[in-house]
């Protein structure tokens, strides 16, 4: 099991970089044609697609690589304990705003079948659907970080 979430993890972060490589040329390239006068009304919208997706893959790989952002600077001066017990709270407030944007994340998508971009002959829904999709796989990546942090002993905590 673990090496087909490993598996998961990297073909995640090969998207992601993917997403953000494409966004740049499709951006890059719909400036040079606007300026030339051959305007690429479609790669805004694709780009927008892909945008959507990328925030949400990257929040699942911020969150797997422990890199959201914080702000330490006084909870690292506090005892091991208390930091571990700051973590766990914190990641549990993350973990119940994730199962928020799940429970409204898929009437969203649903909501939004029937609209099309404006210059692709698509659904909207497969952007919102970033929304939910990836609020799972972030609940994932919280449980898991939560289950080590449980098993780690309060004194290898933190940075004292």
């Amino acid at each position: 099991m673990k090496s087909i979430y490993n598996k998961f993890c990297k073909a995640e972060e090969i998207l992601a970089g993917f997403l953000l490589a494409s966004i740049t040329v499709l951006v890059f390239a719909s400036a040079m044609a606007r300026t030339a006068g051959y305007p690429m009304n479609w790669a805004m919208d694709v780009s927008m697609l892909f945008f959507g997706w990328e925030v949400f893959l990257g929040g699942d790989i911020a969150i797997r690589s422990r890199k959201l952002v914080n702000v330490d600077m006084f909870v690292v001066k506090l005892p091991g304990i208390v930091q571990k017990l700051l973590g766990l709270i914190f990641a549990f407030i993350i973990l119940i705003f994730l199962f928020v944007l799940v429970r409204y994340g898929i009437p969203l998508c649903l909501e939004t079948t029937k609209r099309l971009f404006q210059t692709l002959p698509i659904s909207y829904a497969w952007c919102t659907l970033a929304v939910p999709l990836c609020s799972i796989f972030m609940i994932i990546s919280q449980v898991i970080q939560i289950i080590e942090d449980i098993k780690k002993p309060a004194q290898k905590w933190g940075r004292n």
